[in-house]
């Protein structure tokens, strides 16, 4: 049986798979596509519920995205958020204006009866982020809540079950967001919420035997959370067709290299390769500061080790990566839709184009549309163990961004050192479970400080933690006082060239979770 389906409508957005991720969470399949997408395409997928997402322009400049009014002609329930607030309000005739009064951040508003509003207090805070506001309703709307500096936010047709809201019921900022998206889908969509783990495992599978037949696949295995469960989904379908190549560039935690290979020839029943090339790595980014040309250098010489080694024995077949939703976010490519809006926050290793004279049958991404707590639930599912499925995420290019500037060995044995420190210590805390990741930072820094009777001239280590359920946005952690005190002085006193320590209390945004 299919899936009731939720379309979203991408119009450029930074949040836009976070309301897909959100939708999700209520048991309602969700695909994001471009506004761009044709009427007819729509009305062939034949979706329960759309929305409009938010985007960074104003829908007054004909140069912004738009949309065709047939649209709220199909007798599909739509909800507009933030600029698709703007955006149902334009085209049907109403009119959006510029605010005397910008609103961002957290912000309280008043709230009217209303089927999107069941179930949420009169007064309460969302998050907002415009710069213009609706001025005038189009004919048939009414208001059904403001706030001090917009007179509209959120309005409706109940009639023709049009919504908007004025703010962003996606992110964890607003109190009641996620109660106000699901009165959308069940309240206004009668959604049935069918869509469960299973049914994507199920289903999964079949598509990847289909597609795989009888050929072999290859996978580049980094030992984290998404490559391990791309190789169990891909374990479960094709067996021992899968080889899993492990290029461990020297660049991983303090021993992650061992108990990658131990874990992964213990569970799984495939082909295991493991490549050690730590000084090839090295020579390659001598000299390379940037943080984009650090990645792309590793990615780059990540393939050229991994089909190096495969072609020794690879004939055809597939390609396959652990690539989830937030890689192509912020590697500026969304999604398929081809809107090109997106800045390109940081190029992730899975992104990069593989060598031309590398030949596939196609690529094969099992895990492309979940976000990380989604991929978490297909490995529970699938029956690997909680220290695999629950660890950490940890960056493809390895420590190689969080080294500033140029990648030494020396460099490397001191954050490997500290980090393990770090991470000890936490875990002896007690607080591990309250943190979503933590790890060390190695800055291109160094400070003069005094061990002994000596003067010091060394590196500074900063630790970072941080608190988030889907890492679009992040808050940093508040370590009690007493555990930042012992890890500074156990990574001053066990860490060789370490004589100073900084927490960073930065959050996402301003900031990623990552520093470079």
């Amino acid at each position: 049986m299919k899936n009731q389906l939720c379309i979203v409508l991408d119009f450029g957005g930074q949040y836009n798979q976070l309301i897909a991720r959100r939708v999700r969470d209520w048991g309602v399949y969700c695909e994001v596509k471009s506004y761009k997408t044709p009427i007819e395409e729509i009305k062939k997928m034949n979706p329960v519920a759309i929305i409009f997402t938010g985007g960074p322009n104003s829908v007054y400049d004909e140069k912004s995205p738009h949309i065709s009014k047939e649209i709220f002609e199909l007798n599909v329930p739509i909800l507009g958020i933030c600029y698709g607030c703007h955006l149902m309000a334009y085209t049907l005739g109403g009119v959006v204006s510029q605010c005397d009064n910008s609103e961002y951040g957290k912000t309280e508003i008043i709230s009217k009866q209303s089927a999107i509003f069941k179930g949420v207090p009169e007064k309460n805070i969302v998050w907002m982020s415009h710069g213009d506001y609706i001025s005038r309703v189009p004919e048939g709307f009414k208001i059904t809540a403001y706030s001090k500096d917009c007179p509209c936010a959120a309005m409706e047709n109940a009639a023709k079950k049009l919504y908007a809201v004025q703010f962003h019921p996606e992110v964890t900022h607003s109190e009641y967001g996620k109660q106000i998206l699901r009165n959308f889908l069940f309240e206004i969509c009668h959604c049935k919420g069918d869509w469960v783990m299973d049914d994507f495992i199920a289903n999964t599978i079949k598509q990847l035997r289909e597609k795989i037949g009888s050929k072999k696949v290859v996978l580049g295995l980094s030992g984290g959370v998404d490559s391990s469960v791309a190789a169990g989904l891909l374990s479960r379908a094709v067996g021992k067709q899968l080889t899993c190549v492990f290029v461990d560039q020297g660049l991983m935690r303090k021993d992650e290299g061992d108990f990658v290979e131990e874990t992964f020839t213990r569970l799984f029943d495939m082909t295991f390769i493991r490549v050690n090339c730590q000084k090839q790595f090295i020579e390659k980014l001598k000299g390379i500061t940037d943080p984009e040309e650090k990645r792309k250098t590793i990615g780059r010489e990540f393939y050229k080790v991994f089909w190096d080694k495969i072609r020794e024995e690879a004939d055809g077949g597939f390609f396959a990566q652990g690539t989830i939703y937030p890689d192509r976010i912020e590697s500026g490519k969304g999604n398929e839709s081809g809107k090109g809006s997106t800045a390109t926050i940081k190029t992730h290793h899975n992104m990069v184009k593989m060598p031309e004279d590398i030949q596939f049958d196609g690529i094969i991404e099992p895990l492309g549309d979940l976000f990380k707590d989604e991929v978490r639930k297909v490995g529970e599912k699938l029956g690997i163990p909680k220290e695999l499925v629950w660890r950490q995420p940890f960056p493809g290019p390895g420590l190689g961004v969080r080294i500033m500037g140029e990648i030494t060995e020396e460099k490397i044995k001191i954050l490997q050192e500290a980090d393990a420190v770090f991470r000890d210590e936490i875990r002896k805390s007690g607080i591990e479970d309250q943190l979503t990741q933590f790890f060390a930072v190695l800055p291109d820094v160094r400070t003069v400080g005094v061990m002994g009777d000596h003067r010091t001239y060394d590196h500074l280590i900063a630790i970072r933690a941080v608190t988030t359920d889907d890492f679009m946005t992040a808050d940093w952690a508040k370590i009690p006082y007493d555990i930042l005190a012992n890890v500074s002085n156990r990574l001053t006193n066990e860490v060789e060239h370490v004589n100073r320590v900084v927490y960073d209390i930065t959050s996402k945004p301003p900031g990623t979770v990552e520093w470079e």
